[in-house]
């Protein structure tokens, strides 16, 4: 018997369309099992989403929250420090200034020390000896230059750098403190080495002809022009101290003073240090309202039903997305400061919920009142809130939270999913081939009976006619 290749072209029928619907109906449990998993995906996407929404709130909730052993009102205040005469310093505050004014008298800066060779007539290039310039780090002291072993260093001159610019460029390559810079004067060049800042940097030359230098020598004959190493001295209220640099810390808690400038004698400038308990606070919880409201927007959005469209949210009646709902709307209601403070729930400091379902501050005045009559008890209610907000979204986003838990579930029925949609594939193969086993013999039978046919009709047609 003929074997049919091809599906309907022994029958005439179109039996390849055939096949192909009965596997459609065939294929309607895989399609199923595929869009279970399209909608656990989209749940975990989703999840992920409000699981980011979540964090970012409850990282400005932290933002709101003191750190272990400090207060509330300290974790909001800010200090800012200012100097009369902008002239002769600048200062800025930070954590651990105390509000406070001071006399500031500044009697000397701190200087580097500064050498300045004879003047080159061949300019950059002229020639140079070879051999090695030894330099000694030390500190000085009424004029005494007391040199430290530890800090020494060497730069070598050989025939290939013994020029006035190969000793600049050796000593700012070799990385020891030193700068070294060539002035072309109308006597010629001059090599200049600097220091750095305070007496405690003055530094020593040797071994090198036409290169010596000792701070203790007040000749010095190779080095014309000197400025020595010198420190800041400067007194605050009558106290005096010094300061190996012109940018001081250390000498009033917190605060940094950057000076530029002597006062003249018996003269001297105002240093003050305010505190602001205001602008941290209420830029912390503008951070906060902010990312409470993207949160809500968010679950809004995933757990919403479009009439229009007739399309549902991809958390729409979700748990996790209800509880998490409810438990930041009655975390606004509820958090209370406790105890006797005259400022118990945040609507006490005027913020509240706006017509379209906003959290934001609806009394601008009355919270900065609060804040001027008693920054602390607001500071303690700001710091509670944060912490309860804190403690409660870990609780949904930690890795024992609730969105872990619900996002490990719906991986694992995807797992199960995709083994059987492994499985039902397996099976369509089978199926789709027995079809097409079935067709293929009814094709081949029918174009049989087709050629039978066709010789019977022949044959009859052969007979006699009967009249």
């Amino acid at each position: 018997m003929a074997t049919i290749t091809s599906l309907g072209v022994g029958s005439g029928l179109d039996l390849e369309n055939l096949v192909s619907s009965l596997m459609q109906v065939e294929r309607r449990p895989l399609t199923a099992l595929q869009n279970q998993v399209k909608s656990y995906n989209a749940k975990i996407s989703a999840l992920g989403t409000l699981s980011s929404k979540l964090s970012a709130l409850q990282t400005a909730a932290k933002g709101l929250t003191p750190a272990t052993l400090q207060t509330p009102l300290d974790k909001f205040a800010t200090f800012k420090a200012s100097v009369a005469d902008t002239a002769i310093a600048s200062a800025s505050a930070g954590p651990g200034a105390v509000a406070g004014s001071y006399s500031l008298e500044v009697d000397q800066l701190a200087r580097n020390q500064k050498l300045t060779t004879a003047a080159f007539p061949g300019g950059a290039s002229s020639s140079i000896a070879t051999g090695t310039l030894t330099i000694d780090f030390g500190s000085v002291d009424g004029g005494v230059f007391t040199a430290d072993p530890s800090r020494q260093a060497s730069i070598t001159i050989t025939s290939e750098n013994n020029t006035l610019a190969g000793l600049r460029n050796a000593i700012n390559q070799a990385n020891i403190g030193l700068s070294a810079t060539i002035v072309n004067g109308t006597g010629g060049a001059r090599l200049v080495i600097s220091g750095q800042d305070g007496a405690n940097q003055a530094f020593a030359l040797s071994g090198l002809s036409g290169f010596e230098f000792d701070p203790a020598d007040p000749s010095n004959g190779d080095f014309p022009t000197v400025q020595a190493a010198q420190d800041a001295m400067f007194s605050l209220n009558g106290i005096a101290a010094t300061s190996h640099s012109n940018t001081v810390t250390g000498v009033i808690d917190g605060v940094t003073l950057t000076l530029t400038k002597e006062t003249a004698p018996s003269t001297s400038t105002t240093l003050t240090v305010t505190r602001d308990n205001t602008t941290k606070l209420r830029e912390s919880l503008d951070a906060f309202i902010k990312a409470y409201n993207d949160a809500v927007s968010t679950m809004k959005s995933q757990g919403a039903y479009n009439t229009e469209t007739k399309t549902a949210g991809p958390l729409q009646g979700n748990s996790v997305l209800r509880n998490a709902e409810t438990t930041l709307r009655n975390l606004i209601f509820d958090t209370t400061a406790g105890g006797s403070e005259p400022y118990q729930r945040l609507s006490d400091l005027g913020v509240g919920f706006a017509a379209d379902g906003t959290l934001k501050v609806l009394d601008d005045k009355k919270l900065e009142n609060a804040i001027t009559a008693n920054a602390a008890s607001v500071a303690g209610l700001v710091a509670k809130v944060g912490k309860a907000f804190d403690e409660s979204i870990e609780r949904v986003v930690g890795l024992s939270g609730s969105i872990k838990i619900s996002t490990d579930s719906m991986n694992t029925m995807i797992r199960d999913l995709n083994k059987r949609q492994e499985a039902l594939e397996t099976r369509l193969v089978t199926i789709e081939a027995r079809y097409r086993k079935q067709f293929s013999a009814l094709d081949t039978l029918m174009s049989n009976m087709s050629k039978t046919s066709s010789y019977l009709a022949q044959q009859l047609s052969n007979l006699p006619k009967l009249s």
